[in-house]
């Protein structure tokens, strides 16, 4: 079963030119058309974003049928964080809180997505992880310990398929091994399947480090990988999104 993901920091739909234009994000997610797409920074009921719910609004305006939002910051006004739009269902989902003391509050947004075949054969089930880390590496190697230690990780078998993705702020790719090395995932958003190799998506005008990453595991063959190149990505958010093309296979029966 053939499968688009795509992992974008949003940045709220506000440009790098300060402006709020949530029809440039919906412009590029139009123009890669995935079938799985994974959000961060992802405002509701926030004054700045016109008190909008952009997992809704994107939802609607690229025509996601299903969606799942995981809230961490808590503002004056409103709140942020991690949203996945699927246009398979989502037959469960759960946000992971990441938060450290002292630290800014992060999450990590499970769900449980059914992929149906286009034969019409059993759904797959899928589990996906949505995560935003930390900016300092104090925080990362942490949090990611959070996450596999998660029951919906913990009771993950090695052989079913799972994506883990999002926003790591790993400037320096430190993080990667932990993910490769050691849990068996491999690297769908570097040049080559050897991680030492990330896209560079920030900051968007002028990319030099590779945050944004997207790891898989089980029967999932990556067929292709690749960062926006749309000319209007280098404005519409300070983070360029990273896709990857994958072969889900179907379930045995």
């Amino acid at each position: 079963m053939p499968l688009r993901v795509m992992s974008y920091n949003i940045h709220r739909a506000i440009g790098v030119d300060r402006r709020f234009r949530p029809e440039r994000i919906a412009r590029i997610i139009e123009h890669h058309q995935p079938d799985i797409l994974l959000l961060q920074e992802v405002d509701v009921g926030v004054p700045r974003s016109r008190n909008l719910d952009l997992a809704e609004e994107f939802a609607g305006l690229c025509g996601y049928a299903h969606r799942a939002l995981g809230l961490n910051v808590a503002l004056t006004q409103g709140h942020y964080g991690n949203a996945t739009l699927s246009r398979f269902p989502i037959s469960s989902q759960r946000n992971i809180d990441l938060t450290l003391p002292g630290h800014k509050a992060r999450g990590c947004l499970f769900t449980r997505i059914e992929v149906e075949s286009p034969q019409g054969g059993d759904a797959a089930s899928l589990a996906l992880f949505n995560l935003h880390l930390g900016l300092s590496f104090y925080e990362r190697p942490k949090q990611v310990g959070m996450v596999v230690k998660s029951p919906e990780f913990v009771e993950l078998p090695l052989e079913a398929p799972c994506i883990v993705a999002g926003d790591f702020n790993d400037w320096f790719t430190r993080l990667a091994p932990m993910f490769t090395e050691i849990m068996g995932f491999r690297c769908a958003s570097s040049h080559q399947e050897n991680f030492q190799s990330p896209y560079l998506t920030y900051p968007s005008f002028s990319p030099t480090g590779g945050l944004d990453k997207i790891f898989v595991r089980g029967p999932l063959t990556i067929r292709k990988r690749q960062r926006c190149r749309m000319q209007i990505s280098k404005i519409a958010s300070d983070h360029l999104p990273v896709l990857a093309d994958l072969e889900l296979e179907e379930p045995k029966l």
